[in-house]
């Protein structure tokens, strides 16, 4: 097996792993902090928590994740085939 596919099933993994917290972060700020009555919600900048934290903050920390991932886990795999020597 190339050397390629492993480091490519290992990125998808990495990738679905991303995924897969942002959708956890947003639904436990979503829900948790929007299951209240909308009198009750606090707010942050104008907007209401559960939204802030979801979908804002979510999103920030999603970004640094995204690019701390990329920059130190992910390596450059060359595309053409290698030559045989």
């Amino acid at each position: 097996m190339d050397g390629r596919f492993k480091i490519a099933n290992r990125e998808a993994l990495i990738g679905v792993a991303l995924a897969l917290f942002n959708f956890g972060w947003w639904f436990f700020f979503a829900y948790g902090l929007g299951d209240a009555s909308p009198e009750d919600y606090s707010y942050v900048f104008g907007f209401p928590a559960w939204f802030f934290y979801s979908c804002i903050v979510g999103f920030l920390v999603m970004v640094a994740l995204v690019i701390i991932v990329v920059r130190w886990w992910f390596v450059e795999v060359p595309f053409d085939e290698e030559e045989s020597s």
